[in-house]
């Protein structure tokens, strides 16, 4: 299949057919990889790069939680912001 490429925003934009995202379970918002291979633009699902919130959060534990830290004092514009109640 051809197609054009297309501008959208400072970026250059392909549009991948409906057929094309339904044979590879693709949907708004699925991750991709892309690379260039032998002069190639290689488009492909990132299946390994999808997370659940739900399943990161039940591995953590008390044995490998990290302790509190301390950042430091608040510098630049932080403070005037605290102040004009953009802090919640």
């Amino acid at each position: 299949m051809k197609t054009r490429v297309q501008k959208w925003g400072n970026s250059l934009a392909l549009r991948i057919p409906r057929a094309y995202a339904a044979e590879l379970d693709l949907e708004d918002g699925s991750p991709a990889a892309m690379s260039v291979e032998e002069g190639a633009l290689v488009i492909r699902p990132d299946r390994e790069r999808s997370w659940d919130f739900d399943v990161l959060l039940a591995g953590v534990t008390d044995e490998n939680i990290h302790p509190e830290w301390e950042a430091g004092s608040i510098a630049g514009s932080e403070d005037r912001e605290r102040d004009q109640g953009k802090w919640e």
